[in-house]
């Protein structure tokens, strides 16, 4: 796609604010015509920009008390499987894939240390896992991009 304009940048935001808004509001939020915006989603997903839309859940949004990024060295084959298995676990946010000194980062979140021990125990032993280093996440800041 060729460069993205103001108006682009401006609906990609609103969508991520929130993806079930109707046209008629996007048009009202951006200053432009409805077929306006029909047009330019239909160019931003043609092009790749836009690569579908999700459900965000309660549980997605809900803030743990205790928070942590697992970082994860790897032995063998097992990633698709090790990765498999994170998922299923309810205290498992994300798992991002990576490169450099570990193979995967784990965030996780948990109602108290201990549960976040039993987590970080239970992953520890997961077959293929080699090594682990954990950091709590103390604060978090976030920011919108416009």
């Amino acid at each position: 796609m060729s460069e993205m304009d103001e108006t682009d940048r401006r609906l990609l935001a609103a969508l991520r604010h929130d993806g079930r808004a109707s046209v008629s509001d996007l048009s009202i939020e951006l200053g432009v015509t409805r077929a306006t915006v029909r047009a330019r989603m239909e160019k931003l997903a043609q092009a790749g920009e836009i690569r579908g839309f999700s459900v965000v859940t309660r549980d997605d949004v809900a803030t743990s008390p205790v928070r942590a990024l697992t970082m994860l060295g790897l032995e063998g084959p097992g990633m698709d499987r090790i990765r498999r298995q994170l998922s299923g676990r309810r205290e498992v946010r994300a798992v991002h894939s990576t490169n450099g000194k570990w193979d995967l980062i784990v965030e996780l979140g948990t109602e108290t240390l201990e549960a976040l021990d039993g987590v970080l125990r239970d992953i520890r032993r997961l077959e293929g896992v080699a090594t682990s280093e954990t950091s709590l996440l103390l604060s978090t800041s976030r920011y919108s991009r416009v």
